[in-house]
């Protein structure tokens, strides 16, 4: 059986939790099982339609990252404002990045660190709503439902739920994060959960000699709801329990199943969030088109010093070794990594030794995906307080991603009301990269 590493579960500051998070809408709380996702997927499979074989890994670093202490740590600063970890050198001439990120100094030029993304909302909710939708809505900070479709959500929708050639899904994450999932799109597009009733179900927990008596042991527990079925539907139910069992046993599930990797790549990647970008590199490899990874604990607003050094080591190990996977293996122009969460923190360390909330400049980075990499995407103030040179909003970086994906920019779906909506509404993909 596959036991996975899930991400850091972590509080923010306003009490959330990532199972907070999945309380407001993503596919554990339909309550879907396989046999309904199938079904689900079916009727929409329709949509689907041919794409560019690319694919989407996107690190969410859960809580709101410092941008300082991250990928502009501002060493000409004054001591309050300059990065509490230092820096060091990349292999750019003349880039540093903070001081806990040596290894990844070594592939920056696998990357493209972003200076001036930014936005205007530093609520966790209304933060992570804005970057992972392109739009911002305030009462999400309240607990609202989102509004909007994420970017899987809309990969999911645009190229068909499963892919075509393989059955894998189109969308699958790990630890979800609040307006990951398809809002009014609907359930059929909503994320594979690697954690969720779905993935559980391709988990074999009984002896294959066994797998018929599960079979009959699930019919009689849905002996009572299927006699009300007076359509001639329960023909089509059956099949479709009928290919979850199939999906259990078939290649497909294989691919979840990481401990079928070469040992020696395992053994570089690692454990914990290392396990997570090698089972998204298998997915991506093998059809998948957008993957989430929550690696949360980042909202630190006091010792900030301590809480990074138990986080940055993880993803200064993890993201150096995919990168470097990609590369060798050829991948590195069909998947983009991006590396974000909602907002960045306080250019000014606060009183408690940490940083607060600071949407005016956030925390974005990029690697592969055919774009120019190898550069620093524009300009912060002097105090890393706020973009110096033209900022990169949340709708820039979505029209970017719709650009390595293959979605055309003027992609609009029919909201619930009835009207066309746009996707992304005067997002342009960022110059320097594409």
């Amino acid at each position: 059986m596959l036991h996975l590493a899930v991400p850091r579960r972590g509080h923010t500051c306003d009490g959330q939790t990532r199972r907070d998070f999945l309380k407001i809408g993503a596919l554990g709380m339909t309550g879907l099982m396989l046999p309904d996702l199938l079904r689900a997927r079916a009727a929409a499979q329709s949509a689907g339609r041919p794409t560019r074989n690319t694919a989407v890994i996107w690190l969410w670093l859960g809580g709101g990252p410092t941008h300082i202490e991250t990928f502009d740590p501002k060493m000409s600063a004054p001591s309050e404002y300059r990065s509490t970890v230092g820096s060091v050198q990349t292999r750019l001439p003349g880039v540093r990045i903070g001081g806990l990120f040596p290894k990844l100094g070594q592939v920056a030029d696998r990357m493209a660190f972003v200076r001036s993304f930014a936005h205007q909302n530093s609520g966790h909710g209304g933060g992570t709503h804005w970057v992972m939708t392109g739009y911002d809505y305030r009462q999400a900070d309240n607990g609202a439902a989102p509004i909007r479709p994420g970017f899987g959500a809309i990969t999911a929708r645009f190229r068909g739920a499963n892919n075509s050639k393989t059955g894998l899904p189109t969308y699958v994450r790990m630890g979800n994060i609040l307006a990951d999932g398809p809002a009014w799109l609907g359930p059929a597009y909503s994320p594979f959960d690697v954690g969720g009733n779905a993935q559980r179900d391709m988990n074999l927990r009984l002896r294959l000699d066994r797998l018929g008596e599960r079979r009959s042991l699930l019919k009689t527990f849905d002996h009572l709801d299927r006699s009300l079925d007076a359509s001639g539907g329960m023909q089509g139910l059956d099949s479709f329990d009928g290919q979850a069992f199939d999906l259990i046993l078939s290649r497909a599930r294989q691919v979840f199943d990481v401990s079928r990797e070469d040992p020696r790549v395992r053994d570089r990647y690692g454990r914990g969030l290392g396990e997570q970008l090698l089972l998204a590199r298998r997915l991506c490899e093998a059809g998948v088109g957008f993957v989430t990874i929550h690696f949360g604990g980042w909202d630190m607003h006091g010792q900030i010093v301590p809480g990074l050094k138990q986080l940055c080591p993880q993803v200064d190990h993890a993201v150096p070794v995919l990168l470097n996977d990609l590369a060798d293996r050829g991948l590195d122009r069909e998947i983009l990594l991006v590396i974000t969460g909602e907002f960045g923190r306080t250019p000014r360390v606060n009183g408690g030794a940490g940083r607060d909330h600071w949407a005016p400049l956030s925390t974005l980075a990029l690697a592969g995906g055919g774009l120019r990499m190898g550069q620093v995407i524009g300009e912060s103030s002097s105090k890393a307080e706020m973009p110096k040179s033209v900022p990169i909003s949340p709708q820039d970086l979505m029209a970017t991603v719709f650009h390595v994906l293959g979605l055309p920019l003027d992609l609009h779906y029919t909201d619930p009301t009835g009207r066309p909506t746009p996707m992304v509404d005067g997002g342009k993909p960022i110059a320097e990269l594409v």
